[in-house]
């Protein structure tokens, strides 16, 4: 629950520090003295967006603390997964410079603007004049009847598992269309890839292919110049074997005398035995050369192919064309990993619809169940609020399959009559704005008995009502805070009346300034405030009797 607020430099709030009880706590004051700026600062601690013209002070900061109780509300797994520290008083607080420039904080880590809103969520429920907007929507009809059932666990599973469920199937739907789309080149791919790997490609292929023709293009000649080189060194009459034969023996014969020879005739015996070797290589290599026709013709061949498949693909070598061969490869290896994938996941969407299904089937059997005991409930409350002839008619309408949603599989729709004799209809369709009040009270205060919620606060939902009903309304109210925290601002004195904390909201003039403040009333300020509501700002002693009265006094 709400502990304490404090707000600085905000409107015409210049610095307020306010203390709340546990029960009914009851604001007061003039029209236009200040209550909406105080709830407008607490707005700020539950996530809502500020303009920097609210702002009192331009030069300083605004400020809003709240202080909550959040013991025995199961919120420490909602610390934990926020990564907050929990404390059993938990501190917000809010800081907004004159530039607009805003930050937030749960017990001094700071935190977005959407942990704050959802941690609010789990805190504090404001109802104002314009949420009786909400008694017309599906998602707060929903919210009712699940309340009542106490369908949070289920709620939420449900929930879960439907968005797994639609996830899935988003991925299969994208994944189906890739499939189809990549089947349309599937076939062409396939018989890119199919010439390719019947090519037999090797790496350095067209390089050794492209020697060998050129050696088999011009073997004649090759062959001719080879024996002319074997016929110079052996073969001729005067040859270059012979002629160094010749000049090693002279060497020698000179060696005999001049042994400073050695050397010379060592290395010209070494070059007369290479070249030896070389002739009888170079012989054998010109026997070897054949001009092979059927070779050259396959060789040829073989290069057409590659030089063929580099200009249909634009490739530069034999090693992009393997790159490309290998990349074919991959697509049709992933069309087949796709069609698995694909079987994987109408698998899973299957088992998550059966889940889905029987998920809601639960959520819906739940719901009515409850629907005769709450239509029960909020009349005996209209009933006791002035409203004997009115009627709630709850009904939930079955969707199909395809059309579930993250809500359950149903529709739903609040029916209300004020009136006898009159048939019910869409709930804001025929309802005044007084009745329109009372019915969300009798709602509110039904939920309030199966809720977690700390703290509600309603903000001038009197709007309307008066007299007899106006104390029947009180009454709920105090009932209500025997559940939980109620904060009330109202211009009624019987519900005032009814408060164990009543703070009055007023506003002070100085030479140069207004500003609001607000003061905790006491017995005998309560019993003027209260007669001041009944009769006007000078009460006789029949109004300051009727608000004694009023207070049990």
């Amino acid at each position: 629950m709400l502990t304490r607020l404090s707000i600085k430099n905000y409107a015409l709030i210049d610095s307020l520090d306010i203390h709340f009880d546990k029960g009914l706590n009851i604001l007061t004051g003039e029209t236009g003295a200040g209550k909406s700026i105080i709830m407008g600062g607490l707005s700020l601690i539950l996530g809502q967006r500020v303009e920097t013209r609210y702002f009192f002070n331009q030069d300083r900061k605004c400020i809003i603390e709240g202080y909550f109780d959040v013991s025995g509300y199961q919120l420490e797994t909602f610390f934990s997964e926020q990564d907050l520290d929990y404390d059993g008083e938990t501190i917000v607080r809010r800081e907004i410079s004159a530039d607009g420039k805003s930050r937030a904080f749960v017990n001094d880590t700071p935190v977005t603007l959407n942990v704050l809103k959802t941690l609010a969520e789990k805190l504090i429920d404001i109802h104002s004049q314009h949420a009786t907007l909400q008694l017309n929507t599906e998602t707060f009809q929903l919210f009712t009847v699940d309340s009542v059932a106490q369908n949070r666990p289920l709620r939420e599973r449900y929930t879960t598992v439907y968005r797994s469920y639609k996830r899935t199937l988003e991925r299969l739907s994208a994944l189906k269309d890739n499939v189809k789309q990549a089947g349309a080149e599937a076939d062409y791919h396939q018989f890119l890839y199919d010439e390719l790997e019947k090519a037999n490609l090797e790496a350095d292929e067209q390089e050794r292919l492209e020697a060998e023709q050129r050696q088999l293009e011009h073997a004649e000649e090759i062959k001719r110049h080879l024996f002319g080189a074997a016929y110079a060194l052996h073969e001729r009459e005067i040859n270059a074997i012979a002629l160094i034969k010749e000049a090693l023996n002279h060497l020698q014969h000179a060696e005999q005398h001049m042994p400073s020879l050695a050397a010379q005739s060592e290395r010209l015996q070494s070059s007369f035995i290479e070249l030896k070797d070389l002739s009888t290589e170079i012989s054998h290599m010109e026997q070897d050369i054949v001009l092979d026709e059927e070779r050259l013709a396959a060789v040829n061949e073989r290069l057409n192919l590659l030089y063929a498949l580099q200009q249909k693909h634009r490739a530069d070598s034999v090693s992009a064309l393997i790159a490309l061969r290998d990349e074919l490869q991959k697509k049709l290896q992933a069309l087949s990993s796709d069609d698995e994938e694909i079987i994987g996941l109408e698998a899973e969407a299957e088992r998550l619809k059966a889940e889905t299904l029987e998920l809601a089937d639960r959520l819906s059997a739940s719901r009515e169940a409850v629907i005769p005991s709450i239509a029960e409930e909020v009349g005996k409350v209209l009933r006791a609020v002035g409203m004997p002839h009115s009627q709630l008619h709850i009904s939930l309408g079955r969707l199909d399959e395809a059309s579930l949603r993250s809500s359950g599989q149903e529709t739903i729709t609040f029916r209300f009559t004020a009136n006898k004799g009159q048939e019910p209809q869409p709930v804001g369709k025929i309802a005044s704005g007084g009745e329109l009040s009372r019915l969300m009270l009798a709602i509110k205060s039904l939920i309030a008995k199966t809720s977690a919620l700390p703290t509600i606060i309603f903000d001038e939902i009197d709007t309307g009502i008066s007299g007899e009903v106006a104390l029947k309304v009180a009454e709920i109210m105090e009932r209500l805070s025997g559940h939980m925290q109620v904060i009330a601002i109202t211009h009624l004195p019987q519900i005032a009346s009814k408060g164990g904390a009543h703070f009055k909201v007023y506003k002070k003039e100085s030479e140069d300034r207004t500003v609001t403040d607000i003061v905790r009333l006491e017995q005998q300020d309560r019993v003027l405030e209260i007669a001041q509501m009944l009769s006007g700002a000078d009460p006789g002693e029949a109004a300051m009797q009727h608000a004694s009265g009023l207070l049990g006094i």
